[in-house]
């Protein structure tokens, strides 16, 4: 066999265990849902086979109506997509986050000079700040408060104004936008442009926050949500009765297929509209954070002597 067969065979595998693993699947949490239909299946198959039930047709026609199937299948394609469009503007704004952060530490690495001691002191200070202000954000989505992840980024006065401010994310921003307005008031810039590019940084900051709590802060209208769980409700209630007239005992199997199918659906838009949570569909928000922490370190550690890196001496055009 060569390697591209062996390669097909493999990716064959691959599909068959993405396709039936039950990890970050929405399977656990329909479960009951389903096994509820299941049962009520059962009690109609039995019902039709011992005689002593209604017509199968009276409630089996409302699940033949083109009507009723075509507002059903719209209602749950417009809710997957609202709840993925919310997914995707909150990886972007992530995106967001990574991109400035990691540019602003470079900047700030680079961009402005240290004088004396104090001064990469109080650097090191703002890369840790920049650290601190995607695990507070973190937390700000998640409605959490867990000033233990904070405490290695931040002194004792800074974390005691955190701890008490009403937006903590937004705090310390203002610190960064203050630091860098006091670094150019006392000439520790390297030339002005560099101010308008990493205050052009900051606003790309709050942008993105602001982006994250509107999805945070905005939900799927209610009555939309209760019109689409109402519709799925008498639409699942009528389908052993549509089916067991030419399903028999069958018809438990089938429906508990097809509601597995809506419900599956309905519950991945329910996970991923709010996407900053701890569900196994969410953001990775913990992988970004470590990638932002890792990324800020390594800027913060480099030694940014231009001798030291490439070696004091200069270009020549006659080196090949």
């Amino acid at each position: 066999m060569d390697s591209r067969q062996t390669s097909r065979t493999n990716l064959t595998w691959q599909w068959f265990r993405i396709a039936l693993q039950i990890k970050e699947s929405v399977a656990i949490a329909i479960l009951p849902r389903v096994l509820l239909f299941i049962i009520l299946s059962l009690v109609v198959s039995y019902g039709h086979a011992i005689g002593y039930w209604i017509k199968p047709e009276v409630l089996g026609n409302l699940v033949g109506n083109v009507a009723c199937n075509l507002v059903l299948g719209l209602l749950l394609v417009f809710r997957t997509n609202t709840a993925y469009d919310r997914y995707w503007e909150g990886r972007r704004a992530w995106g967001t986050f990574t991109i400035s952060i990691r540019n602003l530490a470079r900047e700030i690495k680079v961009g402005i000079k240290e004088l004396n001691p104090a001064d990469k002191l109080q650097k090191e200070g703002i890369f840790h700040l920049l650290i601190a202000f995607v695990l507070v954000t973190k937390q700000h989505l998640r409605d959490e408060n867990d000033p233990r992840e904070i405490e290695p980024y931040v002194t004792k006065n800074e974390a005691l104004q955190l701890n008490n401010s009403p937006h903590r994310p937004l705090l310390i921003i203002t610190w960064l936008s203050n630091y860098l307005h006091h670094q150019f008031q006392n000439d520790r810039f390297i030339d002005p442009v560099h101010l308008l590019m990493m205050t052009n940084l900051l606003n790309d900051l709050v942008s993105a926050l602001t982006s994250c709590e509107r999805i945070r802060n905005t939900s799927v209208p209610p009555a939309y949500i209760i019109y689409l769980k109402r519709l799925l409700l008498i639409y699942c209630a009528a389908l052993p009765f549509f089916l067991v007239s030419n399903m028999g005992w069958w018809t438990p199997v089938v429906v508990g297929i097809i509601t597995f199918v809506l419900f599956g659906v309905e519950e991945i838009g329910t996970e991923i509209e709010d996407p900053f949570g701890h569900d196994p569909n969410d953001l990775p928000i913990e992988l970004i954070c470590r990638t932002v922490r890792h990324n800020v370190t390594e800027i913060k550690d480099l030694d940014n002597d231009y001798h030291k890196l490439f070696g004091a001496a200069k270009y020549s055009p006659d080196h090949d």
